[in-house]
């Protein structure tokens, strides 16, 4: 199992970002939460199986349609054994 963070930058606010993520998540069985900064930003904390940890990042460097992501910041995180994939509110 493995805990990453993420910090996605650019066009991800207002472009349904944190569903179409929490959709991915949920297709891969990724655990852990995904919620929009002040910043603009949206940060992922993603739990699960290396391959499907980087599989959800690797969709996190593109996003939904209408997306456009400048940045994904990646720091590894301790386990927290989360139970599902949320959508945290503002």
């Amino acid at each position: 199992m493995k805990n990453l963070r993420l910090t996605i930058r650019g066009n991800v606010q207002g472009v349904f970002f944190r569903a179409e993520t929490k959709k991915m998540a949920d297709l891969l069985g990724v655990k852990g939460f995904v919620k929009n900064q002040t910043d603009g930003s949206v940060f992922v904390e993603a739990e699960g199986t290396p391959d499907a940890v980087h599989k959800l990042i690797d969709y996190c460097h593109h996003g939904p349609e209408k997306a456009s992501v400048e940045r994904v910041s990646i720091v590894l995180g301790d386990l927290t054994h989360h139970t599902s994939f949320e959508i945290l509110k503002d």
